[in-house]
């Protein structure tokens, strides 16, 4: 025994091998720590990513029960569909008053190599991340923005009301409220004094850089009161899509004066008397039946001098022909008709009260004094040309086909209507239609210039005009009584170099509207539907699928883009509404009616409106008085002016939850992970 312990052979091995598994216990177990740190990594990234989730669906619907099914579908994309994850809203963090999503997840890691230094089953790994609810700014942008410095950037007084409880009342200066009151998210003088003489303000927050004045007492204030400046500035400015459609301000399309047929080359042109007593030597005698009293002309060629045509007779032209009148058709009391053909006169053309049939073909009407279709008139398929004023007046009729139809002017009156097929219309000297008279077109393209006036379009008391979608330019004003009706087609811009002056009812199809004058609606008494006895059709029971019944003037993805005023008055009852995104060339996401006029935007006399969009006038000051009532009936309405007034009962509302943000304050959630 005694040389057994002095004995040091082999030492060395036995501690090595009493060593052995304390040593691999040590590996097993670095191993398996490092699983854990790369699973950690795992649901660090999972945890980050379903809590960021999480919280922009409990922005979206903030209910609890969004958050855990929302947590474990991001958890599964993430690779941690067996980890163990949950959700929640914890407040005060990561400061006092704020709010966040706390998301974690938990898995289970088994031992595996350690197991030799007696470790066994599994251990936790856990990660947890937290997003934030707290708001970049803690003010709601601005609905409501004057942008003026002025001690009276936006003032209020008599019974006027600003009902925006989901965005901010704001001026660039002060506010002076002397009126019911105000019930916003935010109520903000960025550079000035907020100054309430009576009323209420109902608001998280009341902000001012100088003073907020109201009497002793007066206890309807906003609840916080935060004296700082703010930065507030006009989210339109230097737009590029709306510089571009301001820059087509007073742009329209140029068309050629209509020119007059050739008729007198054909032949040596003869005149025809058509009466009941034709002379043995006339040319067209041998056409004549005296027993039936008509006139039956075969298809041919025919060099006419003037047709005139008397006695109660029935003439017919065959088709197939070509027919040139080089000094006038006159008919009188007559049954007259042309078949496919083509017809071309000079020297005046009337059809008299029995009026006239014409099948497809040329209709080419030279310049006179004397263009009249009377009574019943039609006119098949082809392509038109009147080189002058047609006149339709005394309950006539004039209905024709498609193709392109070309006039100086036009004028209806009388109880007279016209009726247009799909194709080109065009009018070089203006359109006026009046009293108890319409005229509709199909659709296509509408061209239209003005008469000596600068008139383009002039519709008379219970007038109508109907348009069907097409380019339209009116290189003149638009004006319209109380009681008409007028109806845009829709097409990317409308060109109308003047003013819009609509004082009866409008619908506008979809697109933008470049207007080079002011848009002035006095409208009142003559609302939408309208079903026309000419085209058959009902108008302005919905457009773009949303309703427009009950008002006198409407649009629905529309832009108006103006260089003058936009005054409402007259009891008008109006609906625009913005387009939600941006079509190239054409309406502007959001924004209702622009213009950089300085004169001042009136919207007066009981007017009610429906606006959803931005109405956008920064240089000029807008007053609402006389009962004026202007929202964005449960959508959202956004009002910016380098002034705002308000005042004799005018109310305005919105229903914004979220405007433009262009550094003027958010009222979103700035959703994002913090420590």
């Amino acid at each position: 025994m005694k040389r057994l312990r002095t004995d040091r052979r082999g030492g060395i091995g036995l501690i090595v091998g009493l060593s052995l598994p304390v040593v691999f216990g040590s590996i097993g177990l670095a191993f398996d720590v490092n699983r854990g740190i790369e699973e950690r990594i795992v649901n660090q990234r999972a945890a980050d990513m379903a809590a960021l989730a999480a919280a922009m669906a409990y922005k979206a619907d903030p209910d609890v029960a969004v958050l855990q099914p929302t947590a474990d579908d991001l958890g599964r994309v993430n690779g941690v569909g067996t980890a163990t994850v949950t959700a929640q809203v914890i407040d005060d963090y990561p400061s006092s008053g704020d709010s966040a999503v706390k998301v974690t997840v938990t898995s289970r890691v088994p031992f595996t190599l350690a197991r030799v230094l007696g470790f066994t089953g599994t251990y936790a790994v856990t990660s947890s991340a937290y997003a934030s609810l707290a708001r970049e700014n803690d003010w709601a942008a601005p609905c409501f923005l004057a942008l003026s410095s002025d001690d009276d950037a936006l003032t209020m007084n008599g019974g006027a009301s600003i009902n925006a409880p989901n965005c901010s009342v704001a001026a660039v200066g002060s506010i002076d409220m002397e009126s019911t009151g105000i019930v916003a998210s935010d109520v903000i003088a960025g550079g000035g004094d907020i100054t309430q003489t009576w009323g209420y303000i109902t608001a998280n927050s009341a902000r001012y850089a100088g003073s907020y004045n109201y009497p002793s007492y007066n206890g309807n204030i906003a609840s916080k009161l935060v004296n700082s400046s703010t930065t507030l500035v006009d989210p339109w400015a230097d737009d590029a899509t709306l510089n571009a459609a301001r820059a087509l301000l007073g742009s329209y399309d140029a068309i050629p004066s209509p020119s007059s047929p050739t008729t007198s080359t054909c032949g040596t042109p003869v005149d025809w008397k058509l009466t009941y007593s034709p002379s043995a030597s006339s040319p067209y005698y041998s056409y004549f039946n005296a027993s039936t009293a008509t006139y039956t002309v075969p298809a041919g060629t025919y060099c006419i001098g003037s047709l005139s045509i008397s006695g109660g007779l029935t003439v017919k032209f065959a088709s197939g022909s070509n027919i040139y009148i080089n000094s006038g058709l006159s008919n009188s009391g007559n049954t007259l008709t042309f078949g496919d053909d083509n017809l071309y006169v000079n020297g005046g053309f009337s059809t008299g009260s029995s009026g006239v049939t014409i099948g497809k073909g040329v209709l080419w009407i030279g310049a006179s004094n004397t263009i009249k279709f009377a009574g019943t008139n039609t006119k098949g398929a082809g392509d038109v040309v009147v080189n002058g004023d047609l006149s339709l007046s005394g309950g006539s009729t004039l209905t024709m086909g498609v193709g392109k139809h070309t006039f100086a002017s036009v004028a209806i009156s009388g109880g007279s209507t016209m009726l247009l097929g799909e194709g080109t219309f065009v009018a070089t000297k203006g359109v006026s239609v009046g009293g108890g008279s319409a005229m509709a077109l199909g659709t296509g393209d509408v061209y239209i210039g003005p008469d000596n006036a600068d008139d383009a379009i002039t519709l008379s008391g219970s007038a109508v005009m109907i348009m069907g979608d097409g380019k339209f330019s009116a290189n003149g004003d638009i004006t319209t009584a109380g009681g008409s009706r007028i109806v845009f087609g829709a097409t990317a811009n409308h060109y109308i170099n003047g003013d819009m002056k609509i004082a009866g009812s409008a619908l506008f199809g979809k697109g933008r509207y470049t207007i080079d004058g002011s848009f002035v609606n006095g409208t009142g008494g003559t609302t939408w539907p309208y079903t026309s006895s000419l085209t058959g059709q009902t108008y302005g029971n919905t457009l773009e699928g949303v309703s427009v019944s009950g008002y006198d003037m409407a649009g629905v993805d529309v832009t108006f883009v103006l260089n003058d005023t936009f005054s409402l008055s007259g009891g008008a009852k109006t609906k625009l509404v913005a387009s939600t995104s941006t079509l190239s060339g054409s309406y502007l996401a959001d924004l209702l009616i622009d213009s950089t006029t300085g004169d001042n935007v009136d919207w007066t006399g009981g007017s009610a409106n429906d606006f959803q969009g931005a109405v956008h006038f920064p240089n000029a000051q807008i007053k609402m008085a006389g009962g004026n009532s202007t929202s964005g009936s449960g959508a959202c309405f956004t009002l910016i002016a380098n002034y705002i007034k308000m005042t004799g009962g005018a109310a305005a509302g919105t229903a914004c939850q979220t405007v433009i943000d262009a550094n003027s304050g958010s009222g979103n959630s700035a959703i994002k992970l913090v420590k």
